[in-house]
């Protein structure tokens, strides 16, 4: 048997190499977290983990081990039918699973008497993880980074969007973390990542980066939604240059209207997020701002949002957080359209 066994540390060194990273582990553990990169081809799906647990428990370990070698072989057969039978002699897969290696060794097995030349993640996916976070840190320190500063509807995602289109080194966190940064910032239809999945998004992301080019990101909090921003990475955006984004009040508005416009749409959703700021903000102006949303007010409810809750503590945050921020330079684009945004990202790329 000619399987090659890696630590952990050099799979993440190395997982440009391979010619397909495999996550053997069910579909529920893969949907956490997985390797950048990784395809899914459980050796055991969800169901099938729980029959053969249930097994081990209620009958026993030699039971539960027969069932579940049936289950890997027939799942392990799927996979090869499916995915491996184009597969020239070339091909180099990496594969894991959680720790022990049965299930990614079973696979790996098949593989190698195929005549494939296979790696195995010693440690798995668990060691993995550990590997990653500790990484981390040193890589966010690696780079330089722009930070884009500005009210809320300044349009901080568009200008990042525009930067990234015309080829600068982008780090979109809510994009990322699939949250806008704020109570009203949960998207309909899109759940946030794991942290794990959060964190290892944000890793291949930094490791695609070059270090001797800046790296344009928002003035995030500490949390996106649900989600933590790692705190190497807090620490080396708040000690960074900033960019001040301004736009008029009226842009302002108008852009959230476009970019929340399923709020607009559904008013009881928006009144049920409104909800949410009861404590911040009191429950008789809460109460207010549902009435007039209800009444087709919905711009002027966004305005007094804007003026009385986000920019105060948003300037209050940003002065206290971010040790460049009274130096920001400031940058204006002609309006909020995502045209506008493209002219002032073509200008500061321009000039940077």
């Amino acid at each position: 048997m000619s399987i090659e066994r890696i630590s952990a540390e050099a799979a993440l060194s190395q997982l440009g190499h391979f010619s397909e990273v495999i996550d053997a582990r069910s579909e529920g553990e893969y949907a956490e977290d997985h390797l950048p990169g990784a395809v899914n081809w459980p050796s055991l799906h969800d169901e099938e983990r729980k029959i053969v647990g249930t097994r081990y428990k209620q009958i026993s370990q030699f039971e539960a081990k027969k069932l579940g070698a049936a289950l890997v072989a027939q799942n392990i057969a799927t996979h090869i039918l499916r995915e491996v039978l184009d597969k020239p002699r070339e091909w180099q897969p990496l594969v894991y699973c959680w720790r022990g290696g049965k299930r990614s060794g079973s696979l790996a097995l098949i593989l190698d008497q195929i005549g494939f030349k296979v790696t195995l993640v010693d440690g798995g996916y668990k060691a993995f993880r550990a590997a990653l976070v500790a990484d981390l840190p040193q890589l966010a320190a690696r780079h330089q980074y722009q930070v884009i500063c500005g009210t809320t509807g300044s349009g901080k995602t568009r200008l990042l969007q525009a930067l990234a289109a015309q080829g600068a080194q982008v780090l979109d966190l809510e994009g990322l973390a699939h949250h806008r940064s704020s109570v009203l910032g949960l998207i309909p239809g899109l759940p946030q990542p794991s942290q794990k999945a959060f964190d290892s998004r944000i890793w291949a992301a930094l490791r695609s980066f070059d270090p001797a080019r800046p790296v344009y990101i928002e003035s995030e909090s500490k949390k996106v939604g649900n989600v933590a921003v790692p705190e190497g990475l807090i620490a080396a955006m708040r000690s960074s240059p900033c960019l001040q984004l301004d736009l008029p009040e009226d842009e302002r508005v108008a852009l959230l209207l476009e970019d929340y416009d399923f709020f607009v749409q559904d008013i009881e959703f928006f009144c049920d997020r409104l909800g949410a700021l009861t404590e911040a903000r009191g429950k008789a102006v809460v109460e207010d701002w549902q009435a007039r949303a209800r009444s087709g007010g919905v711009a002027s409810v966004v305005r007094e949002l804007l003026v009385k809750h986000y920019d105060p503590v948003y300037l209050q945050s940003m002065r206290r957080n971010f040790e460049q921020y009274e130096a920001a330079r400031v940058i204006a684009p002609r309006g909020h359209s995502v045209a506008a945004m493209a002219a002032l990202a073509r200008t500061m790329l321009a000039t940077a």
